[in-house]
């Protein structure tokens, strides 16, 4: 179970990652990120997308460490990160479900529902 939930949160991330580099690139998807609020994203938020996909590849390192998929920081680091990451994900839920954007709403907050789900079960799973 933990190495399913670990598997499905990195890939998740793998394809946010992609998503947040084509809005970084310009594509006219904004009115699912960022509060809706641009068709195509200001460069603060095409910065912001970019920097981003760096986070994105923390957390999947931490999670995936955690889940003893990959060695990559120590084990008080993983095990405290993980539990940074629920309240992350958790965090991410409320914030999408406040969305003016009711696309955003309607994709973006059932895919944060996932990967809280998926990082609880690593925490929890991993002790």
């Amino acid at each position: 179970m933990i190495t399913a939930a670990a598997v499905v949160l990195v890939v998740l991330l793998a394809a946010l990652a992609v998503f947040q580099l084509c809005l970084a690139a310009g594509r006219p998807w904004g009115r699912l990120a960022w509060g809706g609020q641009h068709t195509v994203l200001p460069t603060g938020l095409r910065i912001g997308s970019a920097v981003s996909v760096l986070v994105y590849a923390l957390i999947a390192a931490v999670v995936a460490d955690r889940a003893g998929l990959v060695d990559v920081v120590g084990d008080d680091v993983a095990r405290v990160g993980t539990w940074v990451v629920v309240g992350y994900f958790a965090l991410g839920v409320l914030m999408n479900l406040a969305s003016r954007s009711r696309a955003e709403r309607a994709v973006m907050t059932p895919t944060v529902v996932v990967l809280l789900a998926c990082a609880l079960v690593v925490a929890l799973a991993a002790g």
